[in-house]
């Protein structure tokens, strides 16, 4: 067994924190196959039903997979699989848990952004202005969240940082995104939304990094200071009656 693992928690816990350790030293490689469930049960000093458990918890974290009628292998570790469940948080959040979220978003969509102003090609920009103008054209709102995820998805994968990317894709969620706008748009945000997304767009054009974080800040820190307001008036609801 492994003594530089702290031995706390159940038996399940302490041999996913081995296993992902010998993932972590380089034990275990993106890719390979790991030893026979007794084998590494043996291995690891513990039971084979523990080590079942935490194969399995492991493997819906998206850490391992398994392959039928081959084993289980570790994964390619590719950061959209393991940062999953940030959707899923998303997705069930309710009143303060909601704006911690966005605070969130609010920080690491900014600094997305200004990475995006310093990064992004002439094909990249060209995707976010077709989404932008997009937004412009319509009065649909199911049109207009469709091609506001769009905008900041092709901004954010400008960033060029995977791991970043995958983080505020969960925080933005489709279903995350659409409780919020529905309250936010009833307040009649339309064009003050479009006057925002154009400043991130010029920031971004002008490849002007400080510019773009500001101007994304002040983006997602307006519904942010709307939803913070809302759950201090209305607890768990907004105004059309739903629970963000």
């Amino acid at each position: 067994m492994d003594e530089s693992v702290p031995q706390k928690g159940t038996v399940t816990q302490r041999a996913i924190e081995q296993i992902k350790a010998m993932i972590g030293e380089g034990r275990l490689e993106p890719g390979q196959r790991l030893p026979t469930e007794r084998d590494l049960a043996t291995q690891l000093g513990i039971s084979r039903s523990s080590m079942r458990e935490a194969i399995r918890a492991l493997t819906v974290l998206g850490v391992l997979e398994a392959r039928h009628g081959s084993g289980i292998y570790v994964t390619q570790l590719e950061a959209g699989d393991l940062l999953e469940t940030f959707g899923v948080v998303a997705d069930l959040s309710r009143g303060p848990r909601l704006v911690e979220l966005l605070e969130v978003r609010r920080v690491l969509e900014s600094t997305a952004t200004a990475l995006a102003a310093a990064r992004i090609t002439p094909e990249q920009l060209a995707e976010v202005e077709k989404h932008l103008e997009a937004m412009n054209a319509t009065e649909d709102p199911e049109e207009i969240l469709f091609h506001d995820l769009a905008f900041h998805r092709a901004i954010v994968a400008a960033a060029g940082n995977e791991t970043m990317a995958a983080i505020l894709e969960g925080l933005s969620s489709r279903t995350f995104r659409a409780r919020v706008w529905r309250g936010y748009q009833e307040e009649g945000a339309f064009e003050r939304t479009r006057r925002e997304h154009a400043r991130i767009h010029r920031a971004l054009a002008d490849h002007d990094p400080e510019a773009a974080r500001a101007a994304a800040a002040a983006h997602v820190g307006e519904v942010e200071a709307w939803l913070r307001g809302q759950v201090e008036e209305h607890g768990w609801t907004t105004t059309n009656g739903t629970r963000p």
